[in-house]
């Protein structure tokens, strides 16, 4: 079953469930948290029964070249390995990429490489980024570099491939 919550609604065990999932998934160390180095403001999971698969969307201001933007920001995309190759993940970026289009985000971003994305509308972009590094829960470095694996979904607006894309914060 599909569900989406609110951040602020996630109980206790949603965010056991959820930093599990993510401890089974990645390398990177979460620190036990439901989250990578910010919280999100929506989770979409899959629970059969508890949760097997999530991808968190949060929505904040960024700047692209001079003009500032409201984006939608994909991240800790995460599907139990017992659960890969059951459309989970597909299913679930068809729910983020409806709650992006119902949001006042103009683009959908994410940064990733897999084709899942490219399938879904996604596209690469080498924009030259800059973001405030994070090191776990510690702020870092300002950075500034070409992006690798920057991906956009345009919703509302046409994206400037030209433009600096300051994300006026850490990745997500």
């Amino acid at each position: 079953m599909h569900e989406t919550i609110p951040e602020w609604a996630l109980t206790a065990d949603d965010e056991a469930q959820i930093a599990g999932l993510l401890a089974r998934c990645f390398d990177t160390d979460f620190g036990g948290r439901s989250f990578f180095q910010t919280r999100q403001h929506l989770r979409i999971v899959h629970r059969a029964p508890g949760i097997v698969a999530h991808m968190a969307v949060q929505f904040r201001a960024m700047r692209l070249g001079s003009r500032l933007i409201t984006v939608a920001g994909l991240g800790d995309v995460a599907t139990d390995p017992s659960q890969r190759g059951k459309g989970l993940a597909g299913a679930l970026l068809t729910q983020a990429i409806e709650v992006a289009r119902q949001s006042p985000a103009e683009f959908f971003l994410l940064f990733g490489d897999r084709p899942l994305y490219a399938g879904a509308g996604f596209r690469p972009m080498r924009n030259m980024i800059k973001w405030c590094e994070m090191r776990g829960a510690v702020t870092g470095e300002i950075m500034r570099e070409p992006a690798e694996s920057l991906m956009v979904l345009e919703l509302k607006g046409s994206w400037d491939e030209t433009a600096e894309l300051d994300l006026l914060g850490n990745l997500f």
